[in-house]
C-alpha cells in the first residue's frame, strides 16, 4: 500500500476517530460454539469486522508477520497489534537514542520479544499499563521489567494459568493459533519484577522522557504513559476504543473517575491517544467525552443493555462501558 508523510498520516487517523469505534472485545458479544475455535474453518463474529478500516491510514512494517500486524502511529513508536484472539491488544515499542521502552507484552501467544528485535537493536526495558494477563504474557522474555508497587502487581508477576485459559476458549481465536502453540498448556508465565516504581517516575530512552501517571481503577496498578515532548498519551486499558472493561472484583470506580478527570485535564497538551486494544489512536477530545460518558452512567441517566450473563453494556458519547449488570430490586 501507498505510504502517507507522517504528518499527513497522522492527522488521518485523528480524522478516522472523531467518532470513537464502538468495537468488540472479549466479554462483550461474541458466539459460543459447541466446536473449537482454534483453526480457521471456525469465524467468530468479531473476526468478521476484521481488518479494521483504521489501520489503511497507518504505515505498517514487518508485515510477513503471522500473528502480529506491526503499525508506525507516530515517529519512533511502533504498535504492537494482535488481531487473531479477542482482545486485539496492542503493546507499544517506545524507540529513543539510547534504549527502547516495551508498553505491555501482550498475550504470550507468539514471541514478541523477535518482533521488537526486528524494530529496534537498542536496550529494551518493559512497563506494563496493568498486569491482566493479556499485557503481561511476553514479560518473562525481556531481563529488565517495571512494576507499580502494589500487591496486584506482585500476585500476577507470578503469572495465571486460568485467566490466560480463557484466552484461547471457543469463539476467542480469529484464524491459526502459530505453529507449535498449544492451547492446552497456555500459561502466563511467571516474571520478575527487576524495580518498583510510583506514579510521576521518568525514563529517559534518550532524546525522549516518558512520565508514569498512576491511573487506577481499571485495577490498582493501570498506569498511563505520557511522552509531554511529542503529545503522546498512552492509556492502556482506562480509554481505548471498544467496550471498556468494569467489572472485575478489582474494579474502582472512584478511583477510575479521578483517573479520567486527571487523564482529561491533559487533553491541551496532546497530539494523540493510543489506547491498548482495536485500535491505536484517538483525538485528544475523547478523554472528557469519557468523563462525560462515565458521570452520565454514574448518575443512572443511560439504560443498560444486556450483554454477557451478569453483564451490561452502557453506550454513551460515543464512548461503551462493559459493567456488573445491576441487582434485581
Amino acid at each position: 500500500m501507498a505510504q502517507l508523510a507522517a504528518p499527513v498520516r497522522v492527522l488521518f487517523v485523528l480524522a478516522l476517530l472523531a467518532a470513537p469505534l464502538q468495537g468488540v472485545r472479549a466479554g462483550e458479544s461474541k458466539d459460543s460454539p459447541l466446536h473449537a475455535a482454534q483453526t480457521s474453518k471456525y469465524t467468530p463474529d468479531w473476526c468478521k469486522a476484521l481488518p479494521r478500516p483504521e489501520y489503511k491510514a497507518l504505515q505498517r512494517v514487518l508485515a510477513n508477520e503471522a500473528w502480529f500486524e506491526v503499525y508506525k502511529p507516530a515517529p519512533g513508536v511502533f504498535a504492537i497489534y494482535e488481531p487473531h484472539q479477542s482482545e486485539e491488544v496492542i503493546s507499544y515499542l517506545i524507540v529513543g537514542t539510547k534504549q527502547a521502552l516495551l508498553f505491555d507484552t501482550g498475550m504470550g501467544i507468539a514471541n514478541i520479544r523477535a518482533v521488537v528485535r526486528q524494530l529496534t537493536s537498542r536496550p529494551v526495558v518493559v512497563l506494563n499499563s496493568h498486569t491482566h494477563d493479556d499485557h503481561v504474557g511476553g514479560n518473562w522474555q525481556f531481563e529488565f521489567v517495571y512494576g507499580m508497587d502494589t500487591e496486584f502487581t506482585r500476585k500476577n508477576a507470578k503469572g495465571s494459568k486460568d485467566d490466560a485459559q480463557a484466552e484461547v476458549a471457543p469463539g476467542e481465536i480469529c484464524g491459526e493459533l502459530p505453529k507449535g502453540f498449544n492451547p492446552k498448556t497456555y500459561a502466563t508465565k511467571p516474571w520478575k519484577i527487576s524495580r518498583f516504581i510510583q506514579n510521576g517516575f521518568r525514563i529517559n530512552l534518550g532524546g525522549r522522557t516518558v512520565e508514569v501517571i498512576a491511573t487506577p481503577g481499571h485495577t490498582p496498578d493501570a498506569i498511563s504513559l505520557l511522552e509531554r515532548a511529542n503529545g503522546l498519551l498512552f492509556t492502556g486499558d482506562t480509554y481505548y476504543p471498544a467496550a471498556i472493561w468494569l467489572f472485575r472484583p478489582e474494579t474502582d470506580f472512584a478511583a477510575y473517575r479521578a483517573s479520567i478527570v486527571k487523564l482529561a485535564a491533559l487533553a491541551p497538551e496532546l497530539k494523540m491517544v493510543l489506547g491498548a486494544h482495536n485500535i491505536p489512536a484517538a483525538q485528544p477530545d475523547v478523554l472528557a467525552k469519557l468523563v462525560t460518558a462515565f458521570d452520565a452512567v454514574r448518575a443512572g441517566k443511560i439504560a443498560p443493555e444486556p450483554a454477557s450473563p451478569g453483564k451490561v453494556l452502557y453506550k454513551t458519547e460515543g464512548i461503551t462501558f462493559l459493567m456488573k449488570a445491576p441487582e434485581a430490586k
